[in-house]
């Protein structure tokens, strides 16, 4: 599975558990660490663990793929799956402001997702 289709079932995973805001970043014309970035937000940290959870159910599930790296779950605040392609970070809602990874990555274009379907909000 190519990273276009990783990421946005990644995005189908988080909706599927409520994630709020849920954004995609394509980051690959712009950095090397990654194509896309997904950031979202769970209301507490239960959330924050169940839309990761589920994040990596499906993954795993779908095509056959496990994190590189995992960090933040037991906390809860801030939690990260890097997927070599895709970086998924799923914050709460003060987290996800104050690190404000959006304008960090705004040279990349950004895609909301909304009724698992993508919305290119910045032309590519």
């Amino acid at each position: 599975m190519d990273s276009n289709g990783l990421v946005e079932l990644a995005a189908v995973a988080c909706d599927d558990r409520k994630a709020g805001d849920i954004k995609l970043l394509k980051v690959d014309e712009v950095s090397s660490i990654a194509d896309w970035i997904l950031i979202t937000e769970g209301l507490s940290d239960v959330q924050v663990r169940a839309i990761v959870n589920n994040v990596e159910k499906t993954l795993k599930d779908k095509a056959n793929l496990i994190p590189l790296r995992k960090e933040g779950i037991n906390e809860g605040k801030w939690a990260l799956l890097d997927y070599g392609d895709v970086i998924i970070n799923v914050f709460q809602p003060n987290d996800r402001k104050f690190y404000d990874l959006e304008s960090f990555w705004s040279n990349g274009v950004l895609h909301n997702f909304n009724n698992n379907k993508l919305i290119i909000l910045k032309d590519e």
